[in-house]
């Protein structure tokens, strides 16, 4: 993750059109930004399509974005936040509509083959987490698959915020040489 500076720097760049630090930033945030999505809206899909229009957000606003000396981190969330809330508001809103009779809902449900996938990778990554240190599982749960804030997760732990976020990276790089065996 960028600290806050280069965060900053990155959407000082976005905001004269500079498509490689738009990368940099969705390489650097996606992965929070997204388990804030999909938190409020509890549906993958929908979630993935919101982080989306969020980036194109970032993408058209980056210029309103105003050094203040809090966390552009604050500013990106409440973005994606806001965005979220607005699109589960659509949602539930279209939801009440009347329907065609003709109109066909797709069960949204993964089919077998999916299921079985989705199962079997969930307890790759169950038997991988359990490989960690138990503190730095639960850091990586909250943070990555509830959308808690680095802070938040310093502060519970009673660590400094910089000695999170090394964990929190250094649990990700096990994570992921144990899910490429």
């Amino acid at each position: 993750m960028a600290d806050r500076q280069q965060i900053e720097a990155l959407i000082a760049r976005i905001a004269i059109g500079d498509r490689a630090a738009f990368g940099m930033l969705y390489d650097a945030t996606s992965a929070k930004l997204f388990g804030i999505t999909l938190r409020v809206l509890n549906d993958r899909d929908l979630a993935e399509d919101a982080l989306q229009e969020v980036y194109e957000k970032i993408w058209r606003h980056a210029g309103r974005y105003q050094v203040n000396g809090l966390s552009p981190m604050t500013w990106l969330i409440t973005i994606a936040r806001n965005h979220a809330i607005d699109r589960l508001r659509r949602t539930r809103a279209s939801g009440n509509a009347p329907m065609d009779e003709g109109h066909v809902v797709p069960d949204p449900a993964p089919g077998p083959e999916a299921q079985v996938m989705a199962r079997s990778q969930s307890a790759q990554l169950a038997a991988c987490l359990e490989e960690l240190d138990p503190d730095h599982a639960v850091a990586v749960r909250r943070v990555y698959l509830d959308g808690e804030t680095y802070a938040t997760l310093a502060e519970h732990f009673a660590v400094p915020l910089n000695t999170m976020r090394t964990r929190l990276r250094r649990s990700l790089l096990k994570l992921k040489e144990c899910l490429g065996r």
